[in-house]
């Protein structure tokens, strides 16, 4: 997938976000801090992490910023109920980010925190596979947790 133009990426950003929030709605509560192996992501971390890494770096970095991205741990936001406010007030602006962005800028280069020379373009595309990794990884501790969840993919009806 090739990102030429800014209001598709938008507009499959808004779902990508969907169904990663769908499945985020699921974690108990009371697991929000549950890791299957010490030193591993928590359900937590991995919420704060994909707010924290679209907002600060992929946000920062492709209007030519340094990344900001402050990590992913419980100071930034404690309790699932602050956990989801944080994750979606971070999605909001870091949508507002992209919506700035002019479709010429897409071709453009950015740099990695690796200092790394990227298009602007592959640089979002890495952003929706990141966020489908982890998106992945949540759904795996779920169904370690023993926890229902929605369908990772919903085909439209025929």
């Amino acid at each position: 997938m090739e990102i030429t133009r800014v209001a598709p990426f938008l507009d499959y950003l808004d779902r990508v976000h969907e169904r990663t929030r769908r499945v985020v709605m699921t974690i108990p509560p009371a697991d929000l801090e549950w890791t299957p192996a010490p030193g591993k992501f928590t359900f937590g971390d991995l919420v704060r992490h994909l707010a924290t890494i679209e907002r600060y770096m992929y946000g920062e970095t492709v209007h030519g910023r340094r990344s900001a991205y402050p990590g992913c741990g419980r100071e930034l936001a404690d309790g699932f109920d602050a956990t989801i406010k944080y994750y979606d007030r971070l999605h909001d602006e870091s949508r507002a980010l992209f919506a700035q962005l002019i479709d010429a800028r897409l071709a453009e280069k950015c740099r990695t925190p690796a200092d790394t020379p990227i298009t602007v373009g592959k640089w979002l595309r890495a952003m929706i596979e990141h966020e489908a990794h982890h998106r992945g990884q949540i759904y795996l501790m779920l169904g370690m947790r023993g926890v229902a969840t929605p369908p990772s993919i919903e085909l439209a009806a025929q």
